[in-house]
């Protein structure tokens, strides 16, 4: 619990992705959980909390540049240090 209050506040839009300009690298040295829709998921990319949207790959699709392709999936999100 102790890590959880040293830990910095978890901002509003947050990435994963270092090229993103809502990447912020202080908060993942510790370690992050997303509840979308009351559902906890592992495998999101990039969230909003004010505008309730996650993006998650889009299954093995990837862009022409390697990239995975993200789709937007909209509803309650929620995030936390575990």
């Amino acid at each position: 619990m102790t890590e959880a209050t040293t830990a910095p506040a978890l901002p509003d839009h947050l990435s994963s992705d270092p090229r993103s300009p809502h990447h912020n690298a202080a908060v993942f040295e510790h370690d992050i959980g997303i509840r979308f829709n009351g559902k906890e998921r592992f495998d999101v990319q990039e969230y909003c909390i004010s505008e309730g949207w996650v993006k998650v790959p889009s299954g093995k699709t990837v862009d022409r540049k390697g990239q995975p392709v993200m789709i937007k999936l909209k509803g309650t999100v929620e995030a936390f240090y575990r």
